[in-house]
């Protein structure tokens, strides 16, 4: 299967790109910049302008995911327009570019942070989502995403799958969520700060779990469907500073007010891709925190001692 592979440098996709290898798939990355392995294809996309993404995109693919997008939540929270370009336009033009070049499905990254906008506390794929609930620009624009898939399916019969992220943490991962910013912090010997009283939780779910979850969803069985890949507990924001401080030492905890807009957590359930996709998360949080720690100290900081 020829698969691409777009934001196939990022955090997630290099993860993505190392187990479709793995699994034996011939791999396209599309990006704005290299990926972290040289025995991949690399070709330069720019997903905001549609005739590029068309020409990029020609080369028989069998399927194509979508992982770049502006994720980080202070990134769009400042820059709300080009949110929009980047998390629902470029979308279009994915989805546009997949359909005129017969690529049989576009795998999208989603949120579970949309469920933000569901009333239940515990949540499915099937739970119902209220637009008036909207809270944070992200989360609208990842659900007119979701929007466009399915009109596209619908109209164009263009295949997709949704795929619903928790919040990912380990290896490579981007400066500025809450794990990476709390294990620099310590290792710096600077107090971790928590925004709000800490009880907002995640289920975060580690990088390589998450990669296979994706993988999974090459599956036929998932085509036009939408799948949450989140971990297997509900974890508070205290707890995870509790955690990085137990395994690093040296660090105070702080509060300080809360962000606008914060994503408070839902009970996400996994068991539609446990049994369509036979997926389910391995590593806990102390394991991957231990696991991003060592990478952190052997790939940031070179003269750690």
């Amino acid at each position: 299967m020829n698969v691409g592979v777009i934001g196939g440098s990022g955090f997630i996709g290099s993860h993505l790109v190392d187990k479709l290898l793995e699994h034996g798939y011939e791999v396209t990355v599309f990006d704005i910049k290299k990926p972290h392995r040289n025995d991949v294809t690399y070709i330069h996309i720019d997903i905001t302008n549609l005739s590029k993404t068309t020409v990029a995109l020609t080369g028989s693919y069998d399927v194509v995911y979508l992982l770049a997008a502006m994720a980080d939540v202070n990134d769009v929270y400042k820059n709300p327009v080009e949110a929009g370009e980047i998390n629902v336009m470029a979308v279009g033009n994915i989805l546009e570019a997949a359909r005129r070049n017969e690529i049989q499905r576009v795998i999208l990254a989603s949120t579970v942070w949309l469920y933000e906008m569901a009333i239940d506390t515990e949540v499915t794929e099937e739970t119902p989502l209220s637009p008036d609930r909207a809270n944070h620009v992200y989360t609208a624009s990842k659900l007119g995403a979701e929007l466009y898939c399915h009109a596209y399916q619908k109209l164009y019969a263009q295949d997709f799958t949704i795929l619903r992220y928790g919040i990912p943490y380990g290896p490579r991962a981007r400066a500025g969520t809450v794990i990476t910013i709390f294990v620099r912090k310590a290792l710096n010997h600077e107090p971790l700060t928590i925004l709000g009283d800490g009880s907002q939780y995640r289920n975060f779910v580690y990088v390589e779990d998450l990669a296979l979850g994706n993988v999974a969803a090459l599956e036929a069985t998932a085509a036009n469907q939408t799948y949450n890949l989140d971990g297997n507990r509900p974890v508070t924001i205290r707890e995870v500073a509790e955690t990085v401080q137990k395994l690093v030492g040296n660090a105070e905890i702080e509060y300080r007010d809360a962000r606008a807009g914060d994503y408070q957590g839902k009970l996400v359930s996994v068991e539609k891709a446990r049994k369509e996709l036979n997926w389910e998360p391995k590593v806990n949080l102390e394991e991957g925190i231990t696991r991003y720690i060592e990478w952190y100290k052997e790939n940031v900081l070179r003269d750690w001692k």
